[in-house]
């Protein structure tokens, strides 16, 4: 994404719940599986304006399957 900012979403699917915590959050960062209703990512890399409701929603999510990490050095 431009304009990323120095951090990565990931989500761990086997954890996920399909509460849509999340996708209610940051709609734009996280969307929930058809088939499933679990959690899917728009893109690892939010953009700046999208930050504070990604780390919204990693606090929100009951299952504790979203975090946050520093991008892998080039």
């Amino acid at each position: 994404m431009t304009g990323a900012t120095p951090v990565r979403i990931r989500v761990d699917r086997d954890r996920c719940c399909g509460s849509g915590n999340c996708v209610l959050t940051a709609p734009d960062v996280f969307d929930q599986d058809d088939e499933d209703g679990l959690v899917l990512l728009r893109g690892t890399e939010p953009a700046p304006d999208a930050l504070d409701r990604v780390r919204r929603a990693v606090d929100l999510c009951p299952a504790g399957a979203i975090s946050l990490h520093p991008p892998p050095r080039p």
